[in-house]
């Protein structure tokens, strides 16, 4: 589905099947000699597909195309191998850029999930259903890194990079001062909250991340924004008050982990998931496995974030951590 938001701006909704995001966003400025697509969805056929029709119906030329990813879900980033010409530049953050081409990511992320409560046969349902295994990007995909303050120009557009780390270790948003439009990937969201995990880079040195998504919140916070293009459902106003009730969520995470811990100590991040409330259907057994390690991500970012606030304490007892006030 196409939609204008303004002269020369597109967005471009493309499915996500078997996803329970449903769909993601890209945005297409369009160039009188040069275009920029703004994410691509994933590396799946019906991703291919839909991108394809929407950009014949918008006539763009790949080869005068460069691509911005915000970040290295697959979902962003999955398909800019196959729509990038050797005439293409891909703007992507320096940190991801790294991550996102290692052929060893499972045999670090395996610590995780035993040291975080999971088995075997958990790591290996995981590994079997995660999306980087199917629908992320070549490995040989060539960068063009961007950081905090460079920008990118199209015709009169005027985009500006803001690091945005939290919800991943190199997220970039795009900001355009002039039209007060923010681009902002998985960092703000309008109705759903960015997942903040950290497991999925814990053991790449990524610490304490919900502390850097706040502090990120807080830098996206002082801009002037009269629009927000997230990366899922629909754009939106307003976005300090969608600032405040994010805060508000992750404060009551953190009061609810608290009170668990209060009421049965000395647990894992995977029994401490558990037992928290998740907006899915059904029990926690019911839940699919690569959402019950999103779901511990979750909170073990927030443990990380109350152990350096000195709130909860750990044990290490076979390999294992386990948690109390």
């Amino acid at each position: 589905m196409i939609e204008e938001i303004a002269a020369n701006l597109y967005k471009i909704e493309l499915p996500l099947p078997r996803n329970l995001l449903r769909s993601v966003n890209c945005y297409l400025i369009k160039g009188s000699e040069q275009s920029l697509l703004v994410d691509t969805g994933m590396n799946q056929l019906e991703c291919l597909e839909a991108i394809h029709v929407a950009l014949q119906r918008l006539t763009v030329d790949l080869n005068k195309t460069d691509f911005f990813i915000t970040h290295l879900h697959p979902d962003h980033i999955g398909l800019v191998s196959e729509l990038a010409t050797r005439t293409s530049k891909i703007y992507f953050n320096k940190k991801e850029s790294f991550l996102v081409k290692r052929a060893d990511f499972w045999t670090h992320a395996y610590p995780a999930f035993r040291i975080s409560g999971f088995d075997n046969d958990d790591f290996d349902r995981v590994k079997e259903m995660y999306p980087e295994n199917r629908y992320g990007p070549r490995t040989d995909t060539v960068f063009y890194v961007l950081s905090e303050g460079n920008d990118i120009k199209i015709d009169d557009y005027c985009l500006t990079c803001i690091e945005t780390p939290g919800h991943s270790p190199g997220h970039l948003c795009l900001y355009d001062a002039t039209r007060k439009l923010l681009f902002s990937g998985d960092h703000l969201l309008g109705d759903i909250t960015p997942n903040i995990s950290g497991l999925g880079f814990f053991f790449d040195g990524e610490d304490n991340p919900l502390k850097k998504y706040l502090e990120s919140l807080d830098k996206i916070y002082g801009l002037e924004v009269s629009l927000v293009l997230p990366g899922h459902r629909p754009p939106f106003h307003n976005h300090r008050k969608r600032i405040h009730e994010l805060k508000r969520h992750h404060e009551i995470r953190t009061r609810e982990i608290l009170s668990i811990l209060e009421h049965r100590g000395y647990l894992t991040v995977r029994e401490i998931a558990e037992r928290m409330t998740w907006e899915l259907d059904g029990q926690w057994a019911d839940f699919p496995p690569a959402q019950k390690w999103f779901a511990a991500g979750e909170a073990f970012a927030h443990l990380l974030y109350l152990e350096n606030k000195g709130e909860v304490r750990k044990q290490t007892a076979g390999g294992v951590w386990r948690y109390f006030l």
